[in-house]
Parts: C-alpha cells; structure tokens; sequence
C-alpha cells in the first residue's frame, strides 16, 4: 500500500470529487452573482471554482484567486486558461494585492480555518469587499468529522493526531461573532453535512483518508499502524461496516 505525498494534488483530487462539486454548487447557489461582478476566491487552490465564476460574470466581470502555494496557481492557470477574466495572487489572505471597496464578493473554501491570524485574514477580506458585498465561506465542525470501520483505540490515535492539521476545529461557530464585529449583517449558517460508505475514485472518503495517513506519519505514527488503520477500513467497506462523516458548514454574511 503506498502512500501518495502531493498534498496538492490531494487537495485537487478532494475538490473534484462528490463532496467538492456539492460544497461549489452551494456556494454558486448562494452567492449573488451578477454580470460584471468582481469576486475573490481566497485559497482557490487548483481553481475549480474560479472557472464557474469566470463564466458566471462574463467579460465585463473579472475574478482573483489568491493562494499562498505556487504550484496551486500554476495548475488553476492552467485550468482557467481559456478565460481572460481571471487574475492570480500568489499570496497569502491577509495581503491581498487589490484597492479598498474593489469586490462585490469575497468566496472561500476550507481555507480560513487553517489560517493562524485569522483576524488578520478577515479583516484584508473586508478591506476589498465594496459596502454591501456578500461574504460565502465554507468551513468544516472538525469536532463531528470522523472515520468508522477501524478498531476504536487506533482510530481515535489517528483523529487525535490529525486534529493538528487545523488551527480553528469549530469555525463555523466563532464566524458569525467575528463577521458582526466586523460589520457585516444577515449572517446566516447552512450545513452541507454528509455520510459516505464508500471508499470509490469518487468518493471525498477516499483522499481524506489518504491526506489523514500522510499526516499521521509527520506527526510521528508509526507506518505499520497507519496501513493497519486503512486495511481496517478497507476491511470494513468489504462488510458494509464502512463510514465516513463529515459537517461543512456555508456561512453568508453581508457587509453594511
């Protein structure tokens, strides 16, 4: 059994899988998109999103995506490469490289919750944002995320030991405080939670396990348990005993 280390690549393959096409789909049918419109996507990774976008404002619009990795930028300039209408920053989310007042909205996926100053972060995507511009983030309750199918003790270790790949486990809970503060109003949650029994090309089970294994070995647990913990989860779907849980959460808010 190998272990794929490209977390990048991970990250692409999470983002077109099921669980990726419904947290886009969500947002699209949550966020107010209007021809002309100049919208960020901050974290856009490989730029699944950006391209529904680009199509979404037409020409007279024009769509940013901003991301910290090179190698994220170079693949959604590859897959946006057919639309004029789209700028990259390669940068993080607290410097973004646009005026005051210049968005009509400002879109994230899974990409605040793992920023350390996230006040920083939310406060550079205020600055852009034009008085009434929307905000569209969806973050994951890391505390109800969760494989089943393993034997407890050494599934818990794996959790355990995964829980530090984020630095905000539940913040879909502290948004709506720091987006008021903030001046933003009509805050609003929705939960896109699901459950897959499955372990398919797929299925978003299939790379989270995949990115939970990688980090398990940099966090210091042995090899052979980590194969162990897959196996049994392999083991589990064979007997319909498999499962993998999973709270994102769509936050909208409007700034005044």
């Amino acid at each position: 059994m190998e272990f794929m280390n490209d977390l990048g690549k991970l990250q692409r393959l999470m983002a077109s899988s099921s669980a990726g096409v419904s947290r886009r789909q969500a947002i699209l049918e949550n966020l107010p998109i209007n021809a002309g419109d100049k919208i960020i996507d901050v974290g856009c990774g490989g730029g699944h999103l950006l391209e529904h976008l680009a199509k979404a404002v037409g020409e007279k619009g024009h769509i940013y995506g901003v991301d910290p990795s090179e190698d994220q930028i170079v693949q959604a300039r590859d897959r946006c490469s057919e639309f004029e209408n789209v700028t990259f920053f390669n940068s993080y989310a607290n410097d973004i490289k646009l005026d005051q007042n210049w968005c009509n909205s400002v879109t994230s996926t899974q990409t605040f919750e793992y920023i350390e100053d996230i006040d920083a972060a939310l406060h550079e995507a205020t600055r852009v944002l034009v008085p009434g511009g929307a905000f569209v983030n969806v973050s994951i309750l890391w505390d109800h995320f969760k494989f089943f199918g393993a034997e407890e003790v050494l599934n818990n270790r794996i959790h355990e030991a995964f829980r530090a790949h984020c630095r905000h486990q539940m913040l879909p809970m502290e948004l709506p405080g720091k987006l008021t503060q903030l001046g933003f109003r009509n805050i609003r949650n929705k939960s896109l939670a699901f459950v897959i029994t499955q372990r398919d090309e797929n299925s978003p089970a299939r790379y989270t396990e995949e990115t939970m294994a990688f980090f398990a070995l940099s966090q210091g647990i042995s090899k052979t348990d980590v194969m162990d913990w897959r196996a049994q989860l392999s083991k589990a779907e064979k007997n319909r005993q498999f499962g993998f849980t999973s709270f994102p959460v769509l936050t909208i808010a409007f700034l005044k």
